[in-house]
Order: C-alpha cells, then structure tokens, then sequence
C-alpha cells in the first residue's frame, strides 16, 4: 500500500481509504492489484501481462491505451543513472502515466498547480495512473529496484516536456516503507 507524503504540511497519509481519496482529489487514480497467487512477480514479461490481461483490458479500454510493457530495473541496470535522469526531474507528459508495481519501490513526486508538492510512494501491489499534463518526477528508492506495468496510449512509448522552473531539486526521495506501516515510525530507504 502506497504512503502519501506532504512535506511543506508535515502530513503523512497511511491509512488505504485516505490514500484513496486524497489521490481522488487531486486526479489520480489509485488502486491496489492482487498479487499473491496470480503469477510470480519474478515471471518472464509475457506471463505477467497475460496475468493481468483483465485489468490491463480495463485499462485500455478505460484510457485508450494501445500497448503494454514491463520495465525491469535492477541496481546493475546498464546505464541507470542516465536512465534515472529521465525520470527524476520535473515534467509533463501529452498521455497519462499509468504504472502497476510488481517489485520493488520509488517516489512520484506531485506539483500541483493549487498546492503543495506531496509524494506518493509506491510499492508491489499498487496501481497508479498521473494525468496527461500533470507536473511531476520520479525516483527510486536506494535499494533501486522496480519491475512494473507500464500501459502507454501512444506505441513509441512517453515523452517527458521537462519544465524549466522546475522545483524536483528542492526534493529529496521520501521512501518511508512498510516499517511506518508497521508502526515502527522509522524510515526505511
């Protein structure tokens, strides 16, 4: 389950209902997949997508997505850091970013246009969809790991409209992990 955090406000959001609504709010859909017994998460990509074809269909025929993928990064990734630095300054995107975790973690990070900058930090299991023109950023966590979904509307795949006045500098990843969830109040990164 995801973690909501809103720096400027001091606000961390744990509980799957406020979750739920606040992203609602703010015009992103969020849900969580089941994952146990419907495939290894570790599967070849073709078992995960055929594991997931009903939701993926919904998806598609929801958002008028064409295609889908799986990204599977991994600390020895070739050539992560440059990949990363696509992701982790501000930008926009002309389709919606939709993305359902198997493994692994990261931080999008949300600058509305009417309101503080929040993180959403999402783990295996969650389903999350940001809005065409939405400003945001991406970061993994520091094990920097992630395998996901990833559905695009258009078959070349996303393009990032990076944003001159960006503030993703000013940010740090907030990975909090499941030991805030478990009450343990200390951050696992």
């Amino acid at each position: 389950m995801a973690i909501v955090t809103v720096p400027a406000e001091s606000r961390k959001i744990t509980e799957p209902a406020e979750i739920t609504s606040f992203l609602k709010s703010q015009g992103i859909d969020y849900s969580v997949w089941p994952l146990a017994d419907r495939v290894d998460p570790a599967a070849p990509a073709a078992e995960i997508l055929a594991a997931y074809d009903p939701e993926i269909a919904e998806l598609k025929r929801r958002g008028g997505f064409v295609t889908a993928d799986v990204i599977d990064v991994y600390p020895d990734t070739p050539n992560l850091d440059t990949m990363l630095a696509k992701f982790s300054k501000e930008h926009t995107h002309t389709e919606d970013e939709v993305r359902f975790i198997l493994q692994g973690r990261g931080v999008f990070h949300i600058n509305p246009i009417n309101g503080p900058v929040y993180a959403i930090e999402v783990w295996a299991g969650d389903m999350i969809s940001v809005p065409l023109g939405t400003r945001h950023w991406f970061d993994l966590c520091t094990d920097r790991r992630i395998r996901a979904i990833r559905l695009f509307q258009d078959t070349s795949g996303w393009t990032p409209h990076y944003l001159e006045d960006g503030v993703h500098a000013g940010y740090e990843p907030l990975c909090m992990g499941p030991a805030w969830i478990a009450g343990e109040g200390r951050a696992a990164s």
